[in-house]
């Protein structure tokens, strides 16, 4: 029962409410007093003082069912009906407690609203001071950044003007230059066109002289030719009966004489055939001779292969100042020493430095002449000698050099190539004793070079070397263990990284022959040039030979210069002595080979760029090979 009441207390209570808070509005909305509800409003004040205010304040209502201000009475009266019932009920203070509690409780939960919303205010204020930071900061940022893209637009704008001025600055350079070269171009086109018409006009006038000194060689012929038939066709007819006369009493001797030989030829064997012991006599003489022949023939071949083994020149030496044999060449080696000893002082060389055709860097040269002297006071003093090392690219010039030293120390000369060892086998180590005996024969001492040593001389671990090579390496490791005083080893390579460490601990002297410099080579094309086309011929007109032979055409040469051998020289970087005789040869076969036989400066300048052009192809086909191995 009571909790019944309690529910419709409470029911009545929030229509009251509702009804309360519109009253409030509704007086709010028309300007009049608070509506006063007891128990429910938070305003304190006496309650009974609401009616009569109320009172007071009454206004015309058209309306009988609402107030003036629009307010409808009818809910608070049903409020106020059942607020006196709840007085009038036993259970009223307890609901009012109730409805007391729950307003706690409401206030309470508004409360705890209030500072929930005032937290998330104070967040809401929090993020926004954070917001306007980070907007702050990003506008800052931009602000740099935009103020470092300006700086490094301006700076890009700068660097771009300078390099515009500065390719304005090239552009105007390069074309200066080539109006200066288009100039020079000119200027030399001028020149080569004046020069050219000289040449055209003085050729022009010697072929107008060489066709009127042939016209007239022509006419002499030619009268001479009528003299000559005339005669000839006088004295025909007799020379002609003549020949015949002779040719049959030439014809009736042999005829004759033949026929007498058979006969006897016939009548001797027809004797022998006949008589039996002279059949026996004849085949015995004839069967003697034959064995004669025969044992005397194998008899001189096996007396001279040890003649030959004894006393000629091993089968390694390719080539030697020495004979084959102790007298071959007496008379030549005389005769050279002769002229030596009279030519001393005063014959320099080809070259005017002493030094023959060699032609070196002046401090390998010097270095050079100072081992050649040293090795023949070495020779004077019975001292022992020095072993040498060559190395360097190939043409060089290092064959020439240990000829030229052995030919001032006053020693023999023997040269031998490291590649034929190889092909010998197991006789290697034999020919290499063989060797070293024939060369301690000579009574001068003897240079023996070996072209090529990295050939049979290279390291012995190496995979690919033969048993036999070894041996033949470790053949000459023995024979050049100790110092000689009768042989001077000099090895050449191109490689001398290759050589075995027991080669190279046996040598004293370490020489590097470096390409040709521009000085080196220009003197080198002089000295070709004066070999191959200024003496072109002479050693062929100084032979018996000419009687048989026509006589050599003499190169003419016209234009020549010190400037244009200078010119070549600057072309030809790179090459060795050996590429520069080669061209110079060239040049020779070049000349031949036109109509008037003229060295011109235009066919020199032709042949120095073809093998300049052929030197480099050379060059790049062999950097190509490297880069595929």
């Amino acid at each position: 029962m009571a909790a019944a009441a309690a529910k419709a207390a409470a029911a009545a209570l929030s229509a009251a409410g509702v009804v309360a808070f519109s009253s409030e509005r509704a007086y709010a909305d028309g300007g009049g007093p608070a509506f006063r509800f007891p128990g429910f409003s938070t305003s304190p004040g006496p309650p009974a003082a609401a009616p009569a205010a109320e009172e007071k304040r009454k206004v015309r209502n058209d309306h009988p069912r609402t107030s003036a201000a629009g307010f409808d009475p009818e809910a608070l009266e049903r409020g106020a009906a059942m607020l006196k019932q709840i007085e009038n009920s036993p259970h009223g203070k307890k609901v009012f407690e109730i409805l007391k509690q729950q307003e706690d409780v409401r206030r309470a939960e508004n409360l705890t609203k209030k500072v929930e919303f005032q937290k998330e205010l104070a967040a809401l204020e929090l993020e926004k001071t954070h917001v306007d930071y980070d907007e702050r900061k990003k506008l800052e940022q931009q602000r740099a950044q935009i103020k470092s893209q300006m700086s490094r637009y301006d700076d890009e704008l700068a660097r771009k003007r300078m390099q515009a001025d500065h390719e304005a600055q090239r552009v105007r350079n390069q074309e200066l230059v080539k109006m200066q070269e288009e100039s020079a171009i000119r200027q030399e086109q001028m020149r080569r066109a004046i020069e050219e018409q000289i040449q055209e006009e003085r050729r022009k006038t010697d072929r107008a002289k060489a066709t009127i000194e042939k016209e007239i060689e022509q006419q002499r012929i030619l009268s001479e030719a009528d003299a000559r038939i005339k005669l000839k066709k006088q004295t025909e007819d007799v020379e002609r009966r003549l020949l015949i006369e002779g040719a049959k009493a030439e014809k009736e001797k042999w005829v004759q004489l033949i026929n007498t030989t058979f006969e006897h030829i016939g009548g001797g064997l027809q004797t022998i055939l006949t008589d039996q012991n002279k059949l026996v006599v004849a085949v015995g003489g004839v069967t003697a001779l034959a064995a004669g022949i025969y044992t005397t023939r194998e008899g001189a071949r096996v007396v001279w292969g040890y003649v030959d083994r004894i006393l000629g020149q091993p089968s390694l030496i390719r080539e030697s100042s020495r004979g084959k044999y102790p007298w071959s060449g007496v008379f030549s080696r005389a005769m050279n020493t002769m002229t030596s000893k009279l030519n001393k002082g005063s014959n320099l060389g080809n070259n005017g430095n002493g030094f023959g055709d060699v032609i070196l860097n002046p401090s390998l040269q010097k270095r050079v002449k100072q081992l050649a002297n040293a090795t023949a006071n070495t020779k004077l003093h019975q001292a022992p000698f020095r072993n040498m090392l060559f190395y360097g690219p190939p043409g060089t010039g290092k064959t020439m050099a240990a000829r030229e030293l052995a030919r001032k120390s006053g020693l023999d000369y023997a040269l031998m190539t490291g590649g034929d060892v190889a092909p010998l086998g197991s006789q290697a180590v034999t020919k290499i004793h063989q060797l070293f005996d024939w060369a301690k024969k000579s009574n001068r001492g003897l240079l023996l070079f070996i072209d090529e040593a990295d050939a049979f001389l290279c390291e012995r671990n190496k995979t690919y070397m033969s048993e036999a090579q070894r041996s033949a390496l470790n053949a000459l490791l023995f024979r050049t263990g100790d110092q000689s005083k009768d042989i001077v080893l000099a090895l050449a390579t191109n490689r001398p990284g290759d050589l075995d460490s027991a080669v190279a601990d046996r040598i004293d002297e370490v020489l590097e022959f470096p390409l040709p410099g521009e000085d080196e080579r220009s003197k080198l094309l002089k000295l070709y040039l004066d070999k191959y086309i200024m003496k072109a011929g002479e050693k062929h007109e100084k032979s018996w030979l000419r009687f048989f032979h026509g006589q050599p055409q003499k190169i003419e040469v016209k234009g020549v210069t010190d400037d244009l051998i200078r010119e070549a020289a600057a072309k030809t970087e790179g090459f060795s002595g050996r590429e520069i005789a080669k061209l110079m040869a060239s040049v020779q076969a070049a000349v031949y080979g036109s109509k008037e036989c003229v060295l011109s400066p235009d066919l020199f300048r032709e042949v120095v760029d073809y093998k300049v052009a052929e030197h480099q192809q050379r060059r790049r086909l062999a950097g190509y090979e490297q880069k595929n191995a």
